[in-house]
Order: C-alpha cells, then sequence, then structure tokens
C-alpha cells in the first residue's frame, strides 16, 4: 500500500497557525474563516494521531509534537515557494514567437522593439510576419496581433489600435499644374488602392466629392506596398492612423486633408486563453500596451 500523505490545506493551516500562534492570524493570511483553521487542524491531527497545539490562559502554544513538526512543515513550504519562483523565473526568459501581419511589424513593430530587449533582456523575440491567422496548437508561437474584425472566439484579446484612414502623398507630389489643395484635386492625380478597394469610395463619399472615380489606379496586395508607391509620388494613397504614423512624423508622407474614416478593421493582441499569466505573454503584453498608449490619438495622422 503506498504511502499517504497529509492533506495540503491541513498542512498549510498548521504552518500559518504556528508561526502566528493564533488560529485567527492564520485565518486572515489565508483568507478563510477561524472555523475552517481549526477544521483543518483537527483533520491534521487526526491524521497524525497526535494533538500539535494547547490553549493555555486563552493563548495558543504548540505542543511537544507541534514544535518538532512545525520547522520541517515550514522548511518544506519555504522550498516549494523557492521552486516555484525559480520555474517562474525561467518561464520570463528565453524566446518569444510573436506572429504579426507584415506591414504592421515593418511599419509599428520593429521600429519600437529595441525598447522591449532593453526593458526584458532575457527575452528573445522571434518575430514571424504572415497574414496567416496562427495555429496555436500546431505552431511555435506564442502570442500574435491580428488585422480584423476583432472577433476570435477562444483567444484572449486586447484591442491595440482602433484603424482611421485618410490622404497621404510624398511632398513633392503636388505641384502648381496639378495641386491638392482640397478634395476635388484628386481628380488629376492616381488613387492607390490595397485589396479593400471599397476604401476610396467612402473616404470620397464621407467627404462629399464627386467627379471623382473610387475605381481608378493601381491595386496592391499590402498596404505597405501602397505606402511604398505613395513615398515614390506614383499617387495618392489612403494612409493608416496607425502605420502611416512613421511615414507622416518624419515628412515621407504628408497628410492632405482633415477627412477621415474608420476602416472598420483593427489591430489587436492575442493569445490562448490557456496562455494568461504566463511571465514572457505578461511582459510582452504590458509592454506592448505601454507602448500603445504613449502613441495617444490614432485617428489624426497630423
Amino acid at each position: 500500500m503506498g504511502k499517504r500523505f497529509p492533506p495540503l490545506n491541513s498542512l498549510r493551516a498548521f504552518e500559518a497557525s504556528a508561526r502566528h500562534l493564533s488560529f485567527t492570524k492564520a485565518a486572515e493570511e489565508l483568507h478563510v474563516t477561524q472555523a475552517a483553521i481549526s477544521h483543518q487542524i483537527k483533520s491534521l491531527e487526526e491524521f497524525l494521531g497526535v494533538s500539535l497545539f494547547l490553549r493555555r490562559n486563552r493563548q495558543l502554544l504548540l505542543t511537544d509534537e507541534g514544535q518538532r513538526y512545525w520547522p520541517q512543515i515550514r522548511d518544506m513550504f519555504e522550498n516549494l515557494l523557492a521552486a516555484t519562483e525559480q520555474v517562474r523565473a525561467q518561464g520570463a526568459t528565453g524566446a518569444l514567437t510573436v506572429s504579426v501581419v507584415p506591414t504592421f511589424a515593418t511599419l509599428w513593430l520593429v521600429p519600437r522593439l529595441a525598447d522591449f530587449g532593453v526593458q526584458y533582456p532575457d527575452i528573445d523575440v522571434r518575430v514571424r510576419a504572415t497574414d496567416v491567422p496562427a495555429d496555436f496548437l500546431r505552431e511555435d508561437v506564442d502570442i500574435a496581433i491580428y488585422y480584423g474584425d476583432g472577433k476570435y472566439p477562444g483567444l484572449k484579446v486586447d484591442r491595440l489600435f482602433e484603424e482611421f484612414l485618410t490622404p497621404v502623398c510624398a511632398p513633392g507630389l503636388p505641384t502648381p499644374e496639378r495641386p491638392l489643395d482640397k478634395p476635388e484635386d484628386l481628380l488629376y492625380h492616381t488613387l492607390l488602392h490595397d485589396t479593400d478597394t471599397s476604401a476610396w469610395a467612402r473616404w470620397l463619399q464621407e467627404a462629399g466629392v464627386k467627379g471623382v472615380s473610387p475605381e481608378h489606379g493601381p491595386v496592391f496586395s499590402h498596404s505597405g506596398m501602397v505606402l511604398q508607391a505613395a513615398r515614390h509620388s506614383q499617387g495618392v494613397a489612403l494612409g493608416s492612423s496607425v502605420v502611416s504614423r512613421m511615414d507622416t512624423d518624419t515628412g515621407r508622407l504628408m497628410p492632405l486633408f482633415e477627412t477621415t474614416i474608420p476602416s472598420g478593421y483593427a489591430y489587436d493582441l492575442v493569445y490562448p486563453l490557456a496562455s494568461e499569466g504566463r511571465p514572457k505573454i505578461n511582459a510582452f503584453r504590458d509592454w506592448i500596451l505601454n507602448k500603445v498608449a504613449e502613441e495617444g490619438d490614432t485617428e489624426v495622422l497630423y
């Protein structure tokens, strides 16, 4: 017959009671009632076949058996705590694989990632740029940044940015002959599109512009390619309030008009519910949410 171990809850109750020499203080520490502590102590004494405490003049004292038993139980819990903290510390080191849509990776995440390394030097980030949603069960992916409608069943979701769109172009594109002083001037310029070819139609309608064809112009499979074309003065792009900010902050691109529209999409940080609380996940989550808070309002590019 295998060896029987005493109930862990009874040992916790005993250790706390022996340390405080008080059932009341032990109950406060363990967030239970005094009656629960008394019940756990009685169960442990019945298991051991000895008395562990004496009550003398309204004072709680350890019996001889209790005095011999308590240091060993105290050391056991201290060793357990030390082993647990060691494992948790190891969980905050090593590699962290982040799956992220390519445009966001290139234009937002990577330029800021060095700061994460300064704050968490023991975590090596591996960025996997892809438009395909992560398969957390089958792939070596810890956390991901999705671009979409925010509906991801079975995953923990933290909203990073709502996305808004407004026209941007290279500073050298407008000329006296072909100005861009008002939205109607778009009639004389090429419109650059990503796969959401309806975006220009929605923006023109919001701005009250008529006579400009929303279908005209080249279509690119990634918004990063659209911005690259705009940087080379190939036309006017609908710049994202999120991924265009670096271009507008540095002057490579300039916003043209005040009218903005919501894209209908957002950038979200996602990870499995089972990963919640993991030190590496918490570290990256805390870091990126703080970075997002520093960015402020992303609706306006200027």
